[in-house]
């Protein structure tokens, strides 16, 4: 398997070249030269893969058609470590639960909730995460080198990778985030950890800001290359990989047969799980429609309902009761549009970096593609404010005892605008509700359960730096803290 460029740069790398390395040359992101198209009998083996030896053997399944630079046994062993019990609390790893029957149409029609935030920091970026921190320590390992991981976070991406990449030899992590902008207790599940290899920056600024300095760093390919810096943001493939896997096994959970369908909803920002989704149903994964679910932040409902995909400045973000979704420029969005232009990274270059940079947007409403958004890619989107927040919580405590976060109430709500008569409806779950603590107080009067080892974590010390938004700033730091 080759990786080419979103943006049309020549090279083809194969997968562990392009773990190591984050962005294209060319600025563009990687994906596959094709996405191996499955089979019925392939499917069926892979449902009794998941049934009969667990989440584990599914993702060895699902990354091995991706994979071929690492030894299978290597892979399948990586696999086995990293998704098990201990570290996600369940065998099951993504356990799906019923939250209710809707009649559809005079048909019941299921919705369902997919449990992702078992994992150490309580979100579904330990789905990932600990996976890529697994894959670089043994890659690292391998070559004998290090590695320089710079990040951007808006709340739950940080904690993930701090949280699997801490104590990892050959790693340090430089992870930024908006000052200021996430729950108080996203902010002490980071910058609470003391790890040597660990540094935290604190920008002066939204995500975007912290976003486009990470870019900014990469695209720079000298000093990319002499600190050696890669990332561990969705633009990385190897995490978007990890993520199709629940895809599958969220399907398996919730059918008896590979005949029928199901739809997803996915709470999106940067667009790098339901981008998984994506790949997942280009596979041939039976989805009926895949759900982006925005905010207030809605720059990618606006697309998917108008065509025109239009970025927002720091002073039109709005700060939200749902914050790892407070983005505006959804960077594996590029992923998405360059299927649906045919794979033409020449047009692709054009509208991200020609379009975006000179006008701040680029409309594909009158082209023919944007026709296809939903009957061949099965995309369909929805927005929620606070207040919907606040309702969804309020009703799916007070009639099905049944307590979510901000981000997974935002999903609800918008998968309940696209409910399908007869179609299971999967709602993929963000985080925990002890994550944004204040949103669930206000909006049922009490604290949502936090797990024991969580317990006083805000109380304790912390060690981060607060930085203007600049480039050189933060090339800066690095070069300091890597001798």
């Amino acid at each position: 398997m080759r990786y080419l460029s979103t943006r049309g740069h020549p090279d083809r790398k194969r997968f562990c070249e392009i773990l190591l390395e984050g962005l294209a040359p060319d600025g563009g992101l990687y994906l596959p030269e094709r996405y191996p198209a499955l089979d019925a009998g392939q499917l069926a083996r892979w449902r009794a893969v998941h049934r009969d030896q667990g989440y584990a053997a599914l993702a060895f399944e699902v990354l091995s058609l991706y994979v071929d630079d690492i030894a299978p046994a290597d892979l399948r062993r990586l696999c086995e470590r990293t998704y098990t019990a201990a570290v996600f609390g369940t065998e099951a790893i993504v356990p799906l639960r019923p939250l209710e029957t809707v009649q559809v149409e005079g048909q019941p029609t299921p919705l369902l909730l997919e449990a992702l935030s078992n994992g150490p920091t309580l979100a579904f970026k330990d789905m990932a995460m600990q996976l890529l921190g697994n894959l670089f320590e043994y890659e690292l390992a391998r070559r004998g080198e290090s590695l320089n991981i710079l990040g951007a976070t808006s709340g739950d991406t940080g904690s993930a990778a701090e949280y699997a990449m801490r104590g990892k030899q050959g790693v340090r992590v430089f992870m930024t985030s908006p000052h200021g902008r996430m729950s108080t207790f996203q902010q002490a599940q980071m910058f609470s950890l003391m790890d040597a290899n660990i540094h935290n920056i604190s920008v002066d600024g939204v995500f975007d800001d912290c976003q486009d300095m990470v870019k900014a760093v990469s695209a720079d390919l000298s000093f990319k290359r002499r600190y050696r810096i890669g990332t561990v943001n969705s633009i990385n493939w190897a995490r978007l990989l990890a993520q199709v896997v629940y895809y599958f096994a969220g399907y398996f959970q919730a059918t008896r047969s590979d005949r029928q369908r199901v739809s997803f909803a996915v709470p999106s920002g940067n667009f790098g799980n339901v981008c998984a989704g994506h790949v997942a149903r280009m596979m041939g994964l039976p989805i009926d429609q895949l759900i982006v679910a925005t905010n207030e932040n809605d720059v990618l409902d606006e697309f998917f309902r108008t065509g025109l995909y239009r970025v927002r400045g720091s002073a039109d973000t709005h700060e939200t009761s749902s914050p790892s979704m407070d983005i505006s420029k959804a960077s594996n969005f590029e992923r998405f549009v360059f299927d649906l232009v045919g794979r033409d990274g020449p047009r692709v270059r054009g509208l991200f970096e020609t379009a975006l940079s000179q006008r701040g947007c680029f409309d594909l409403a009158a082209d023919p593609v944007f026709a296809q958004v939903g009957p061949r890619f099965g995309f369909a989107s929805g927005r929620s404010t606070h207040a919907d927040r606040l309702a969804t919580i309020r009703d799916l405590y007070g009639r099905l005892g049944v307590m979510v976060d901000t981000h997974t109430a935002d999903g609800v709500k918008v998968a309940r605008q696209h409910l399908r008569a007869g179609v299971p409806m999967i709602v993929l779950e963000t985080a925990l509700p002890i994550k944004f603590a204040a949103t669930l107080v206000e909006a049922l009067g009490r604290e949502p359960e936090r797990p024991p080892a969580l317990a006083g974590i805000e109380q304790l010390p912390r060690r981060v730096t607060r930085m203007a938004a600049d480039v050189n700033a933060i090339k800066a730091y690095i070069a300091e803290h890597c001798g």
